[in-house]
């Protein structure tokens, strides 16, 4: 059996050796024939450089250099795509996603499945973050077309048939979390104990994944279009309500001075319903408008078969 192990990387200089070294002693255990795939995703420090060495190094490893940053959905795709092997983990560069568990996952996937999922526990993690992760798979499972696993993240095994599953879907706002349950296949979840980064530092900030959250939310289903739909129904029958009991107050008792904070209210309240509306209707359009477009999900600029030479001072001139 040949082995793939796809590694996306963003200025993991400090971490690309030891993986290496971490992934190469987990393996040895194996009889399959393994390969190291790195995607560098337009890192500014010394990876690339580091990366260059390893394959000067090591004939298994392999790497990829993006033109830029294209993000971390680009880099797993092109790690799949480069990927020979006929089961294919996914691993982060800064050993949060334990090497010595590769000899489990591939035990599982002998015994048939397409999927091995490598679901961490959450100790260790600050306690807003982890109140908010924990929301965020309760509001998605309940809205999505598709089931998440808490705790669940990229460090997975995948079949090949798996692999050609997710490499057929052309879509390009990707949303991996989403993909993988999609595509289905027999599946098996082993928790891990979560271990701390060996290395660097995050590169997820709140904003970025509030924004991969909402990525989540509207990358596998169409239903804050029907919350849209139904909100703008229940305003309507409120109003309607209101104007019936204005009408009806006014018939009874007279016309009064109508009140000036329930205007002002109520104007603000709906503008700002309709601006969020408008928003979501936004996002939907803005994705159609990417889809529209066809572009690649990245650009290469090297590989370890065509590595970038410097220019010559003549050629330069």
């Amino acid at each position: 059996m040949r082995l793939s192990v796809v590694v996306p990387c963003f200025n993991e200089e400090a971490s690309i050796d030891r993986l290496h070294s971490a992934v190469t002693l987990a393996v040895q255990s194996l009889t399959a024939d393994v390969e190291i795939v790195f995607v560098d995703d337009g890192s500014d420090d010394g990876t690339l450089v580091a990366l260059r060495e390893l394959a000067a190094r090591d004939s298994s490893v392999k790497y990829t250099s993006l033109s830029r940053n294209f993000g971390k959905e680009a880099a797993m795709l092109a790690g799949l795509e480069r990927a020979t092997g006929e089961a294919i983990v996914i691993m982060d560069a800064d050993l949060q996603h334990p090497p010595h568990l590769l000899p489990r996952m591939v035990e599982l996937y002998e015994q048939g499945y397409d999927q091995v999922i490598a679901c961490r526990d959450r100790r260790g993690d600050q306690f807003f973050r982890t109140l908010a992760s924990r929301a965020f798979y309760r509001m998605v499972n309940r809205l999505v077309d598709v089931q998440l696993v808490d705790g669940a993240g990229d460090f997975r095994l995948l079949s090949r048939r798996a692999v050609d599953a997710i490499l057929s879907l052309p879509e390009a706002n990707r949303f991996s979390k989403g993909i993988y349950s999609w595509i289905g296949f027999n599946t098996v979840v082993f928790a891990y104990t979560n271990e701390s980064r060996q290395g660097g530092r995050s590169k997820w900030t709140f904003g970025k994944l509030f924004n991969y959250a909402l990525d989540g939310l509207l990358s596998f289903n169409n239903r804050p279009l029907r919350l849209a739909i139904y909100g703008g129904l229940a305003l309507t029958l409120l109003a309607v309500a209101y104007m019936t009991w204005v009408v009806v107050s006014a018939m009874v008792r007279g016309i009064d001075m109508p009140g000036y904070t329930t205007i002002i209210v109520s104007v603000i309240g709906l503008g700002g319903i309709q601006m969020m509306l408008l928003g979501i209707i936004g996002e939907y359009i803005g994705r159609l408008y990417y889809e529209a477009k066809r572009r690649p999900h990245y650009l290469a600029k090297e590989t370890e078969m065509s590595p970038l030479r410097p220019r010559s001072a003549s050629s330069s001139s």
